[in-house]
C-alpha cells in the first residue's frame, strides 16, 4: 500500500482503513471464488461507497432526538439522521454510500440482543405465498400489496427511457437523464422496501412460525437464452424471451427476497422461525381435498377443485394453506432458515480479524 501511495499520489487523499478493507475483500472473494470467477462492478452500474471497519474507534454522538454525529477519519464529524437509538451499542464499521445526488452514512452496530425464550403468541402459524400480481397472499385469506409506482410515474420513466436511448454517450444530456430516470426508480425501490419490511414485521410479531416457499429469484429471473435454429445458421428460434422479460420484470418489482431478508432479520427479536418448504405443486393441489390438478386454477385469481365440490377460492390463498400445511406436516424433513436467536453467516469481516485474514496462506 505504502508503494502504490508513491506510484498514485492520488491514493493519499483516500483514508487508509478503507483501502486496507477493500484489498481484504478482493483477497477473500479471489480465495472464495478463484482469480477468474471474481465479478468487478462497473463503476456505471454500481454507485460509489467505502467501509471504515473499524468502528470501535469511531466516536458517536448524540445531538438531539433525532440527529447525531460520527467522527470518521479524514472526513471530520459526519451529521446523520439518528432512526434508532445507539446506547450501549457497539459500532462494528461505518459505510458511506452514495445514492443520486446524495451521499448517506450508516452504521453497523452490535446491540447484543437476545431472542425471546418464547414467542408471544406460542402456537400460531401462517403460510405465506408470494406471487406476480399480490406481492403477499397469506393463509388466513388476507392479500397484502400496495402500488410501489404510480401511473404518472410509469409515464415519466418510459419517456425518460426514451431520452436516455437518443442521447449521445457521454453526454451532459445522458447524465442529466439518468439522473432524473434513477431518481423516480430509487422512490419506488423506497415504497418496496418500506412494504416489506412493515409486512414482514407484522406476520413476525403475531406468529411463532412462517412458512415460505423456496424460491430461488436468482435463478427464476435469469433471461431466457437463445436457441439456435439447426436449419438456418445464424438464426434463432423462439424461445419466448419477451414473456420472459416481463415475468422476470414482475417478480423483482414484488421484492420477493428483500421481503425473505426482512422476515429473517425481524424473527430474530421476535423469536419467530422462518421455514422454508419446496414450491412444487403448491398452486395446483387443492388445499381441501389434496388432489393434484393443473385445470383446477382456472385463472391467476381463480382457484376451483375439479375433484371435490368446495366452492371456488383465492388461488394465491390456496397455495398458501398448502404452503402451511406442508411447513407443519413434517418437521423433521423440511427445510428452515436460522433458527430464532441464531447468528447468520457474516457478509463480511469482523474488525477484529484484520491481521489473521492477511496472514493466511495463499
Amino acid at each position: 500500500m505504502a508503494e502504490a501511495k508513491v506510484e498514485h499520489p492520488w491514493l493519499k487523499d483516500v483514508p487508509g482503513h478503507c483501502l486496507q478493507q477493500t484489498l481484504m475483500d478482493l483477497d477473500r472473494a479471489c480465495r472464495e471464488h478463484g482469480a477468474f470467477g471474481v465479478r468487478w462492478r462497473s463503476a456505471r452500474r454500481w454507485p460509489p461507497s467505502f467501509r471504515f471497519p473499524e468502528g470501535s474507534k469511531m466516536a458517536v454522538e448524540k445531538l438531539n432526538r433525532c440527529h447525531g454525529r460520527v467522527k470518521l477519519p479524514k472526513f471530520g464529524w459526519v451529521k446523520f439522521r439518528q432512526s434508532r437509538s445507539l446506547d450501549g451499542e457497539t459500532i462494528r464499521s461505518v459505510t458511506l454510500g452514495r445514492e443520486g445526488r446524495h451521499w448517506y452514512v450508516s452504521l453497523l452496530a452490535d446491540d447484543a440482543a437476545e431472542p425471546p425464550a418464547a414467542h408471544a403468541a406460542p402456537g400460531s402459524a401462517v403460510g405465506v405465498d408470494r406471487g406476480v400480481v399480490v406481492a403477499v397472499a397469506t393463509s388466513g385469506g388476507e392479500l397484502l400489496d400496495r402500488p410501489f409506482v404510480t401511473a404518472g410515474e410509469q409515464r415519466r420513466a418510459a419517456a425518460l427511457q426514451r431520452r436516455l436511448s437518443r442521447a449521445a454517450k457521454g453526454s451532459a444530456n445522458r447524465n442529466r437523464t439518468r439522473a432524473a430516470l434513477a431518481k423516480v426508480r430509487a422512490r419506488e425501490r423506497r415504497r418496496r422496501q418500506d412494504f416489506c419490511q412493515k409486512t414482514a414485521n407484522e406476520l413476525a410479531h403475531a406468529n411463532a412460525v412462517v412458512v415460505l416457499e423456496k424460491l430461488p429469484t436468482k435463478n427464476m429471473t435469469r433471461r431466457a437464452q437463445p436457441v439456435a435454429d439447426p436449419n438456418n445458421p445464424g438464426r434463432f428460434l423462439p424461445n419466448g424471451a419477451a414473456a420472459k422479460s416481463g415475468l422476470n420484470k414482475g417478480i423483482l418489482s414484488k421484492g420477493w427476497y428483500r421481503f425473505e431478508q426482512a422476515l429473517t432479520s425481524v424473527s430474530r427479536y421476535t423469536g419467530t422461525q422462518v421455514v422454508k418448504v419446496p414450491a412444487a405443486f403448491t398452486s395446483q393441489r387443492c388445499s381441501a381435498c389434496g388432489h393434484v390438478d393443473p385445470k383446477s386454477r382456472e385463472s391467476q385469481a381463480v382457484f376451483r377443485c375439479t375433484h371435490c365440490s368446495r366452492p371456488a377460492e383465492h388461488a394465491d390463498v390456496n397455495a398458501a394453506k398448502n404452503i402451511l400445511a406442508a411447513g407443519l406436516a413434517v418437521p423433521a424433513c423440511r427445510e428452515s432458515g436460522a433458527p430464532s436467536g441464531a447468528a447468520e453467516t457474516p457478509k463480511q469481516e469482523p474488525a477484529g480479524n484484520r491481521e489473521e485474514l492477511l496472514l493466511q496462506p495463499v
